[in-house]
C-alpha cells in the first residue's frame, strides 16, 4: 500500500488545524474546529478527535502512514503528553496515545509549535538551505525551534530552541514562567503594547491597544512606540545573539503577529545584533522575516513526522 502522505495537526488556543500532507509539502485535504480552550480536557479532545475524524473519512486516508503534531506548550515528546499554557484543561494530558487510537495505532510523532514552525521554515521557508538555523515565533508568546546540522533538533522533550525564556534582563520583571527577564516578557505582542501604554502611547479613536496598533504609531513617528519596539528588538537581538554563540547558527527567522510590523521591529533588531553578536564566528548572522505564513504549523508538523531522524533538506 502507498504511504507517501502524513497527516498533520497544529493545536493551538484559537483552533486545532488538520492536514493530509504530501512529500512535497503539499497540502491535500484540510480540516479544522476552533478550540474550546476554557473547557475541560475531554471536550478539547472531542475538537482534535472531529478533525482527525474528518481526515480518516477522506479516501486519501489510506495514503497516510504517520501523524505529526505541532502543539502549543510546553509539551512532553518522551512521554507523549502536552500541557499547554493557554489550554487548561490540558495538563500532562496523553495526547499522542489518544492521536493514535483515533488514527489506528499509526506512530505519532510530537513537538512544539516553535519547532514545527522551525521545520516548515527550512523545508520551504526563509530557513531553507541552512544548515544551522533559529526560527522564532513572535506574538503573544515568543516560542522557536533549531536546526542544527542539517536537521530539525526538537531536543528530548521537543521544545529545544524555545528562546522566549532565555533570560535576557537579569533584575527584569518577573515572567509567568517563573524567571525573570526573559525574551517573552519583553518582546511578546502583549509586553511591547503594555510597555508602550506605560510610556505615554494612547491608542487611536478605536481604542486599539494591540501591538499591531503600536506598530502603526511607530510608522507614523510616535517615539513612545519606537522606543518600545526598539527594546523588543534588542530583548530578541541578545537572545539571538546568545544563541548563535552557543550553537553556531547563521541565520534567525522570525515570523508571528510581532513580525508583521517589519522594518518597525527588523531595522532597530539588525542594529542590537551589531552591539551583541561581536564574536568573529557570529559576525555573518543574519535575520529574515518568516515565509510560511499561517500553514507553517501545519506544514512543519508533517515536515517531523516525515524526516524524524533524517537530514530535512533530504525531503
Amino acid at each position: 500500500m502507498q504511504t507517501d502522505l502524513v497527516a498533520a495537526l497544529d493545536i493551538g488556543g484559537t483552533k486545532i488545524a488538520g492536514a493530509l500532507v504530501d512529500d512535497h509539502g503539499r497540502i491535500l485535504l484540510r480540516a479544522q474546529r476552533p478550540t474550546p480552550a476554557k473547557e475541560d480536557g475531554d471536550t478539547v479532545m472531542r475538537a482534535v478527535e472531529d478533525v482527525l475524524r474528518e481526515l480518516t473519512a477522506a479516501p486519501l486516508w489510506v495514503r497516510a502512514g504517520a501523524v505529526g503534531i505541532g502543539s502549543a506548550g510546553p509539551v512532553d515528546a518522551s512521554t507523549g503528553t502536552v500541557s499547554p499554557v493557554n489550554v487548561p484543561g490540558w495538563r500532562d494530558f496523553p495526547l499522542v496515545d489518544r492521536v493514535r487510537a483515533v488514527t489506528g495505532g499509526l506512530p505519532v510523532e510530537l513537538v512544539g509549535d516553535g519547532v514545527a514552525m522551525t521545520a516548515a521554515e527550512h523545508w520551504q521557508g526563509a530557513a531553507q538551505g541552512h544548515d544551522n538555523a533559529l526560527c522564532m515565533v513572535v506574538s503573544t508568546g515568543v516560542g522557536g525551534g533549531l536546526i542544527l546540522g542539517g536537521k530539525l533538533h526538537p531536543g528530548p522533550t521537543g521544545n529545544a530552541g524555545h528562546i522566549g525564556h532565555i533570560s535576557v534582563d537579569l533584575d527584569g520583571d518577573p515572567c509567568p514562567c517563573g524567571a525573570r527577564g526573559c525574551v517573552e516578557r519583553i518582546a511578546s505582542g502583549p509586553n511591547i503594547a503594555r510597555r508602550a501604554l506605560d510610556g505615554g502611547w494612547r491608542p487611536g479613536v478605536d481604542g486599539d491597544v494591540s501591538a499591531a496598533a503600536v506598530a502603526a504609531a511607530a510608522r507614523a513617528g510616535d517615539k513612545v512606540a519606537i522606543a518600545s519596539f526598539e527594546r523588543a528588538a534588542q530583548a530578541l537581538a541578545a537572545g539571538i545573539a546568545a544563541t548563535a554563540t552557543l550553537v553556531e547558527i547563521d541565520i534567525a527567522v522570525i515570523g508571528g503577529g510581532v513580525a508583521k510590523a517589519g522594518e518597525v521591529l527588523f531595522a532597530p533588531l539588525r542594529r542590537s545584533l551589531r552591539d551583541y553578536a561581536t564574536l568573529s564566528f557570529v559576525q555573518r548572522l543574519t535575520v529574515a522575516p518568516a515565509r510560511m505564513g499561517t500553514d507553517a504549523g501545519l506544514v512543519g508538523a508533517a515536515a517531523a513526522a516525515l524526516t524524524r531522524d533524517r537530514d530535512v533538506s533530504a525531503l
